[in-house]
């Protein structure tokens, strides 16, 4: 059986598994794939496996179920929860040579893939064909579908098209004893027993790892306008955000950034060609998009009404690619950006988009109180918000102490407006001592019954998710 301590098993592993698929075990790819975007986490793996089939996934998870190793399953490793990180050592597959787009089928709207497809790369290749594929988070040009589905990732694009979950099909999955199975059908509809395609969604490879996905596309939506919009009071560009859904709008993305946001990012980019007035403190990024150009604009013309109604300044209206291109750039290195200035804690809160207002009151609230900085931004159509919490000058002991504390604080008043702890980052492995204030006992409960069932030894993925009993 597994000992991290006895390095037996990684000879045995190696001898067994070589002639099939790549197997690291130098220190420059152990070291990679020790971290992801968390922070400043690091937890190596003891061996990095790249198999470029289902048949080796099984074959390796039927091995390691067998010999009690720990495998962890990793894609791009772009996540922001440390769900890809191997904090039991073990095993660190890797599916980033699944990469291929395995049919594209245009009479039915669905394509086919593997888990290592650049999430890029697939909107691409369907787009070529007229098709859509609208799940776009802001590391799109590097994360791949793998690890999309396993975090139910979502985007700028969520508030109309929905997110990861909305998008799959049909999965196949290799479970924790080598046994591969498929979710469901690939249909549009499909009552038949348990849903175990969005059971898998989200569980962030603790149930199984996916080796292949049908995914629906819709027709692409080849017109569209962006607009940028000041506003002097931050709460007022918040408030604004129910607004324009009241007057029955529906922006294919609807993106608030508060001004120190913006800032990082121009700093980051060194782009400074948007200039910022003295007395902007937030900004709305709101997009609309049709099938025909003459349909854009009465989807503008509802939305400026309700920007006017709390105190919106004159939009920006991005003329040609290149400046939407550009402000889509400053949006999408938010986050490369905080994580360039300092040491920094992310929080993916998300609460019922009308209670925005209040839960960015709270954010700074409880930041005064602890003194802490954050720098806050997201999805204002989803009420998806990003609460970057900055270290700076606080020592080592006072950030370890203190900030536990504050975020619950964060997210009790997060649960209170409605919400809960993570709208598209997951759970991982930073998030889970906060999963008591999302689910009861008897839900929780529920839900590590579930991992037993899935993975009776424990191997598939172990520490993530649910706080340690």
């Amino acid at each position: 059986m597994f000992d991290g301590m006895n390095d037996l098993w990684i000879k045995s592993f190696e001898e067994k598994f070589r002639s099939l698929c790549s197997v690291k075990l130098d220190a420059e790819s152990l070291r990679v794939a020790a971290s992801d975007h968390t922070e400043d986490l690091h937890y190596p793996p003891q061996v990095v496996a790249e198999p470029d089939s289902t048949a080796v996934v099984s074959q390796i998870m039927s091995w390691a179920n067998e010999h009690g190793v720990p495998v962890t399953p990793a894609g791009a490793l772009t996540g922001l929860s440390g769900g890809a990180l191997s904090v039991r050592g073990g095993i660190a597959l890797s599916t980033r040579k699944m990469n291929r787009i395995l049919s594209v089928d245009e009479m039915n709207h669905q394509v086919r893939v593997q888990p290592g497809v650049i999430i890029q790369e697939l909107q691409e290749e369907v787009q070529s064909k007229g098709l859509f594929y609208a799940v776009d988070p802001a590391s799109r040009g590097t994360c791949t579908i793998g690890g999309n589905i396993a975090e139910n990732s979502g985007g700028p694009r969520a508030v109309k098209y929905g997110v990861t979950k909305d998008w799959v099909l049909n999965l196949e999955v290799v479970l924790s004893d080598g046994s591969v199975i498929e979710t469901g059908a690939n249909t549009l509809k499909n009552s038949t027993g348990y849903n175990l395609t969005s059971l898998i969604v989200g569980s962030e490879g603790t149930l199984g790892i996916v080796t292949e996905a049908t995914l629906k596309l819709l027709p692409w939506p080849s017109h569209n306008a962006l607009m940028l919009v000041p506003f002097t009071q931050t709460e007022n560009a918040c408030r604004a955000v129910a607004e324009i859904f009241k007057r029955g709008a529906q922006p294919s993305a609807l993106e608030f950034m508060e001004r120190s946001a913006i800032e990082l990012a121009q700093l980051f980019t060194g782009d400074y060609s948007l200039e910022l007035e003295s007395e902007t403190s937030a900004h709305l990024l709101i997009e609309v998009d049709a099938f025909r150009f003459d349909d854009l604009m009465p989807q503008v013309e509802r939305i400026l009404p309700a920007i006017e109604a709390f105190g919106g300044g004159e939009p920006l209206f991005a003329d040609d690619e290149a400046t939407k291109n550009k402000l889509w750039k400053l949006r999408r290195s938010v986050g490369e950006a905080v994580k360039a200035k300092s040491t920094y804690k992310e929080e993916d809160t998300v609460v019922p988009r009308g209670t925005l207002p209040e839960l960015l009151r709270a954010v700074k609230a409880i930041g005064a109180d602890f003194g802490f900085e954050s720098v806050c931004y997201g999805h204002a159509g989803d009420g998806n918000l990003h609460v970057n919490i900055l270290k700076q000058d606080n020592s080592d002991e006072r950030w370890e102490r203190e900030l536990p504390a504050a975020i619950r604080l964060i997210f009790k008043e997060v649960v209170r407006l409605g919400g809960t702890i993570s709208g598209e980052h997951g759970i991982g492995l930073v998030q889970k001592p906060f999963m008591d204030l999302a689910f009861s006992k008897r839900a929780l409960q529920l839900q590590r019954d579930i991992k037993k069932l899935f993975d009776p030894k424990g191997t598939l993925n172990p520490g993530k998710i649910f706080p340690e009993p």
